[in-house]
């Protein structure tokens, strides 16, 4: 009797280069926010150093912003006709020199070109994050690997303060952004003796990892493979498509809860609890930390449900439409509460289901606009942008008016289910 012959798998003896390319990704993403929100921690310091007025400091912490809305869109652009090599290195130069010169600035103008400078240089960073992985990743890991390496946000945000804070009390602030900027450069070679724009330009990557990285090995439930040749993106789709712009709308409403966490938990928790600086500083731990659960948790969640459904439209609509509707719940009840532990579990209920869709919104990009995915990730990003000047202004706007954060709530839980019906109505990228 004969005996059938065995065949391998594409995947028997892969390499796995790209979860390198994956962790190199998170570790700059890392250094990145830790880099940009440093400001925050220092800004106390340079103002009586400096003797800055609070009209002054804002405008410090909002200059960031600025650059980054501008070339957050050009980097995506750029991203998608160079390549994520060259263009994450340049941007990692320029951010390192940038942070650097916050610590060398002697004025209030100086410093305001210097983190103006800052946004600028860090713009680029997303799309290209995005570019790689849409290069490096099938359709089937993306939302494992954009979730593996979007994790390094909330971490960040959770362990800056003290790497951020103790290294001003020891050093001074001025040595603390020259000795960031240094740890960032440290990053770029590394990148650029590793990294290639495509996996077959690597030689750490083996045949085996080819056939995977192209989708090879398995197929969806339904006839079609996720990344089935398609036509062209143009700038039309970019900017009408309805999957798109949901979306874009869906990942702003995200940013405002990000950048209101990030700017005004602390000052929540003070103005309503009555807590010290330091009490402050440990409350703000949980929900990031329950972010970065919440990241990973559901990034394999969106991966598991397409290999079982092939579904596009259950793996990334639903799950984000899922996420924005809970957060809209929890954070609701936030604005009557007076009881301490009761709005600090609501709180991290709600950073963490916010934050735990932000691999699927990024992945969708890829879904739909595969070839000029950083593009579109940057248009996505810059609408991020704007929540990052809306979230902290208007907030304070409103705290100013009410003498209290009640109506911030109600708004940010309004702006979540707005997210939730224009998502299940408009996001459809199976049809995208």
């Amino acid at each position: 009797m004969a005996i059938p012959t065995q065949h391998a798998s594409p995947s028997s003896g892969a390499s796995s280069f790209r979860w390198v390319i994956v962790a190199m990704l998170a570790a700059i993403i890392l250094i990145n926010y830790i880099d940009r929100s440093a400001i925050s921690y220092a800004i106390g310091p340079m103002s009586k150093e400096l003797n800055l007025s609070d009209a002054q400091q804002g405008m410090i912490l909002g200059a960031f912003g600025i650059g980054y809305a501008v070339t957050t869109l050009l980097g995506g652009i750029l991203v998608d006709r160079f390549g994520a090599r060259i263009v994450l290195a340049v941007s990692v130069v320029a951010w390192a020199v940038a942070t650097a010169l916050v610590g060398l600035a002697s004025s209030f103008l100086l410093i305001l070109v210097a983190r103006a400078a800052l946004g600028l240089a860090e713009g680029p960073m997303f799309p290209g994050q995005t570019g790689a992985i849409a290069n490096w990743l099938s359709g089937r890991e993306r939302g494992r690997a954009l979730g593996y390496s979007l994790v390094a946000v909330p971490i960040s945000l959770a362990i800056g303060a003290p790497i951020v804070s103790y290294l001003t009390a020891i050093t001074g602030w001025r040595e603390m952004f020259i000795l960031l900027g240094a740890i960032s450069l440290l990053w770029m070679p590394l990148w650029w003796v590793l990294f290639r724009n495509h996996p077959e330009d690597s030689n750490r990557v083996n045949a085996g990892e080819i056939a995977v990285i192209a989708d090879q090995e398995t197929q969806t439930p339904d006839d079609n493979a996720v990344d089935a040749p398609r036509e062209r993106t143009s700038w039309a789709k970019l900017l009408t498509n309805g999957t798109l712009l949901a979306n874009n709308w869906a990942f702003f409403v995200f940013g405002y809860f990000l950048f209101f966490f990030m700017s005004w938990l602390p000052g929540y928790l003070e103005h309503t609890f009555k807590l010290s600086i330091t009490s402050v500083g440990w409350f703000s731990v949980a929900p990031w930390l329950a972010a970065a659960f919440a990241l990973i948790l559901l990034s394999n969640l969106s991966d598991t449900l397409l290999r079982r459904t092939g579904k596009l439209r259950i793996a990334r609509s639903y799950l984000i439409a899922a996420t924005q509707g809970l957060a809209a719940l929890v954070i609701l009840p936030v604005a009557f509460t007076d009881n301490l532990t009761l709005a600090l579990i609501l709180i991290t209920i709600a950073v963490a289901a916010s934050m735990g869709a932000n691999a699927a919104f990024y992945a969708v990009n890829i879904d739909v606009a595969r070839d000029r995915s950083a593009t579109s990730l940057g248009i996505m990003d810059f609408g991020f942008a704007i929540s990052g000047f809306l979230a902290p202004a208007l907030t304070g706007w409103i705290v100013g008016q009410s003498g209290g954060f009640a109506e911030a709530f109600m708004l940010m839980s309004a702006l979540a289910a707005s997210s939730v019906i224009i998502t299940l109505l408009f996001h459809r990228p199976d049809k995208a």
